[in-house]
């Protein structure tokens, strides 16, 4: 299933994305102040939609279009943003840092979400802005203490991310909490696909494009630490809780692994796509 969060007349809503367009859930349910989070916390809440989904007396006209909707973040208040650093080897290589041999681990603020079509403004305080394609993994039910062979049931499902970053800011202390949760600088979407419809998070193509350009195209199966690795790792030193977003790393590709003389930050009205396979493409424009 794909879930949206969106915004339609100043009111939070949540739907799910067909081909004929967004669907409201609310609506099916009966129940208008239904939100991701009640859905990821009541996993029957699934098997409820799909029933009423197969239901007749829906028609054409209860799809609304996406131009008619504000896109929120997939999970529009997350209370965690796990990061994990340098999780593919090529992007350690390319920013000359050594393979690591245990994932590292920082973390965003909530309010660095931002969603689908959202504009996002660079910081006074940074000159050196740069982009990362990711896989959002959120956490579908607590895990604590997870077996690595079982962490993959703990996914509730993923999102395209971007894990934008201050390199100036993010190198200016042993910390690289100043240079990566600047407000908006993760934007996650347009979707929240459950993990039943991706199947295997180790083999999708991931991709970004600035201004049309491709910047960015690897695979996941390139990840040092696997999506069930981090959830099992992490989840030996802190409890994950449903909702929670861990962002899976960037591969090679991004404005630090230029050479300095050509290295091009990103600037006020960029646009920048982040693509991953069965997850459409999210979008987002620099001011």
């Amino acid at each position: 299933m794909k879930f949206v969060s969106y915004s339609n007349n100043s009111k939070e809503h949540l739907g799910l994305k067909e081909d004929k367009g967004i669907l409201p859930i609310g609506k099916l349910l009966n129940d208008e102040n239904i939100r991701i989070d009640k859905v990821i916390h009541n996993p029957e809440k699934i098997s409820q939609i799909k029933q009423l989904l197969n239901n007749e007396s829906i028609s054409d006209s209860d799809y609304i279009s996406e131009e008619s909707v504000t896109f929120l973040p997939s999970v529009p208040e997350p209370k965690k943003i796990i990061c994990i650093g340098k999780n593919y080897a090529e992007h350690a290589k390319e920013t000359n840092d050594d393979i690591p041999e245990e994932p590292i681990v920082f973390s965003k603020f909530s309010d660095s979400a931002a969603a689908h079509m959202e504009d996002v403004p660079l910081p006074d305080k940074s000159d050196k802005v740069d982009y990362e394609a990711e896989l959002a993994v959120i956490i579908g039910k607590r895990a604590e203490k997870v077996l690595e062979e079982e962490a993959l049931q703990y996914v509730f499902g993923y999102s395209n991310a971007n894990d934008l970053s201050a390199r100036d800011l993010q190198f200016k202390s042993g910390q690289w909490l100043l240079g990566k949760t600047c407000p908006k600088f993760a934007p996650i979407g347009p979707y929240l696909i459950t993990a039943d419809e991706v199947g295997d998070p180790q083999n999708l193509n991931i991709r970004l494009f600035l201004n049309g350009e491709e910047r960015q195209s690897s695979n996941t199966k390139h990840m040092i630490f696997t999506v069930k690795y981090l959830i099992h790792y992490l989840s030996q030193y802190m409890v994950l809780s449903p909702g929670d977003v861990i962002l899976s790393g960037t591969p090679e590709g991004v404005i630090l692994g230029h050479p300095d003389e050509k290295q091009s930050w990103l600037k006020p009205g960029d646009e920048v796509y982040v693509e991953i396979d069965k997850l459409g493409v999210l979008k987002n424009t620099l001011k």
